[in-house]
């Protein structure tokens, strides 16, 4: 797991709710299509859930 996957995976433990990635990306500084990309990979991999449209929560 890279550092930036960790530090998503981090915001959105932390984050309690569900998250869109733009607002992921406010928390981490990380650029919000590099966020996307890693939401992408951590749902596959199951450990990020989308509740809803566009927003996404940690398992």
């Amino acid at each position: 797991m890279t550092d930036n996957t960790q530090i998503v995976l981090e915001a959105m433990k932390n984050a309690g709710k569900p998250l869109r990635p733009g607002d992921v990306a406010k928390m981490t500084g990380i650029d919000s299509k590099e966020v996307s990309k890693i939401i992408s990979s951590l749902k596959e991999e199951g450990k990020v859930i989308s509740p809803k449209r566009c927003y996404y929560s940690a398992e």
